[in-house]
């Protein structure tokens, strides 16, 4: 079920009314109807996908149930060795078994070996990456003390299976979300209006500037032979939007549809295209899942505490593993390799923690010396993105080749998507020191006006909706 579609809005309507209306006497009732209507949500794809997700659920709930009550420290090891080997080895089997077996096969056949691994049709369950990392999140915090384990089944399965964020984030901590399951909630006019806002801004983000920007996008990747240099830049530009407008998006309706219902969920963006250098992009892009990596693989392996040499190590670990929760190719690799390269030599002159303020704080416009290097890094990034979105690694030097191959000015896609961009950026810019651009935009006008700028982002909406469209990170 998705967002953009008149199936989500007919069952947010009736969850809506039973959830605030029906089942509001009761913190359990309330979460066990979150859980279920998670459920119908998340089956609503294929009903054999919630097999999987009730058996993490299980899995993990009774492991954290043990953890709470077992002194004994083997015991203890065993319990989450057991969650982790079980988590990351459902992510491996369906994510990328017959990545392996391809990836072995060719290796074998470049020495000469015939032979012929085994590869199976695999669905790939939706966001089960997400729900996955969210769980053992649970566990390990149990595991460290940092959490007591919770023996509320209904709490906990409203809490791995939220349908806002459970397919594509934010990828929420147990210490931060689950506490919540345990308060009553009471309607609040005022987060509603912030969730509403929040949740229209989304969708603009989504129907408006990605899912146009992916048209283009899409045609300059396909069809990469038959254009020029001009046509591949702008194709690479538009599908570094598409994936912000598109992620960036989806998690603004998630903590929108939180808000109204009385949950706060994870901010996972914070303006990544106004950042001044790779470092900075990366404390403002899934900052749920940048968080994640450095909490429970960072940390572990030794963080920044030991000598330079580990820290770099450790640092090129995390892009490295990051690259490869994406997908099962050497494509998303090697675009975590890249960014690896960009933050390095940060971290080798020091510089991985500059830029912790707001850019053009308290100022209008940017200085020139600020504006080019967030030019800059939104150049990296989009180096990187050709090697996100390409096929494969020949495809993405392919087309990296091609967009130096430089014939002339084309309109391509320019009319239909650079003024939807522009009102994005606009829009961002003003309000990048809230954490809705579009509630602090209108804030500047008076309240009659706010209410036109509602209305236009609304019929922008409505206007360039063509049809339930997926989101990009469902893939992942």
């Amino acid at each position: 079920m998705l967002f953009n579609s008149w199936v989500f809005v007919l069952f947010w309507i009736v969850f809506f009314f039973l959830y605030w209306f029906v089942f509001n006497k009761s913190i359990k009732l309330q979460n066990a109807f979150i859980a279920i209507a998670s459920f119908v949500f998340y089956g609503w794809w294929d009903w054999r996908f919630l097999l999987l997700l009730w058996l993490s659920l299980i899995v993990d709930f009774c492991v954290g149930y043990f953890l709470e009550i077992i002194e004994n420290k083997s015991k203890r090891k065993l319990l989450i060795v057991l969650s982790i080997a079980f988590n990351i080895g459902l992510l491996m089997f369906f994510k990328y078994f017959n990545f392996f077996s391809n990836s072995f096969e060719s290796l074998a056949h470049s020495f000469g070996w015939q032979v012929d691994f085994v590869t199976l049709n695999l669905i790939l369950p939706v966001g089960i990456s997400f729900y996955t990392f969210q769980s053992l999140s649970y566990t390990i915090e149990v595991y460290n003390k940092k959490l007591k384990g919770t023996k509320d089944i209904f709490a906990y399965a409203a809490f791995i299976s939220f349908f806002p964020q459970l397919v594509a984030g934010p990828i929420e901590r147990a210490a931060n979300m689950l506490p919540q399951y345990y308060k009553k909630r009471v309607f609040n006019y005022t987060q509603s209006v912030k969730g509403m806002q929040l949740i229209l801004w989304g969708l603009f983000k989504k129907v408006v500037v990605a899912d146009t920007c992916a048209i283009f996008a899409n045609n300059a990747f396909n069809n990469y032979t038959q254009h020029d240099g001009f046509n591949l830049i702008m194709g690479a530009v538009f599908f570094s939007f598409q994936i912000y407008g598109d992620f960036s998006g989806y998690t603004d309706i998630a903590r929108g549809l939180g808000k109204i219902l009385g949950f706060e969920l994870k901010i996972n963006f914070m303006y990544p295209y106004f950042s001044r250098s790779i470092a900075e992009f990366w404390r403002r892009w899934h900052i749920s899942l940048s968080s994640w990596f450095r909490d429970y693989v960072y940390i572990p392996l030794g963080g920044s505490r030991s000598s330079k040499a580990i820290t770099i190590r450790n640092t090129t670990v995390v892009f490295l593993v990051s690259g490869f929760w994406h997908g099962a190719n050497w494509t998303f690799i090697v675009w975590g390799a890249l960014h690896a390269i960009y933050y390095v030599p940060l971290v080798i002159i020091n510089k991985h923690k500059s830029f912790a303020d707001t850019v053009a704080f308290n100022r209008t416009l940017p200085s020139f010396k600020e504006l080019s290097f967030m030019i800059g890094t939104f150049i990296l990034a989009l180096i990187a993105w050709v090697f996100f979105r390409a096929d494969s690694i020949e495809h993405a030097f392919a087309f990296l080749k091609g967009m130096t191959n430089f014939k002339g000015f084309h309109n391509f896609g320019l009319i239909r998507c650079l003024p939807f961009i522009s009102i994005m950026l606009l829009v961002d810019w003003v309000g990048r020191n809230n954490e809705c651009a579009l509630s602090d935009f209108a804030a500047k006008f008076p309240k009659w006006f706010r209410y036109v700028i509602y209305l236009f982002v609304a019929v922008c909406i409505y206007a360039n909706f063509s049809g339930e469209q997926e989101f990009i990170y469902f893939r992942f």
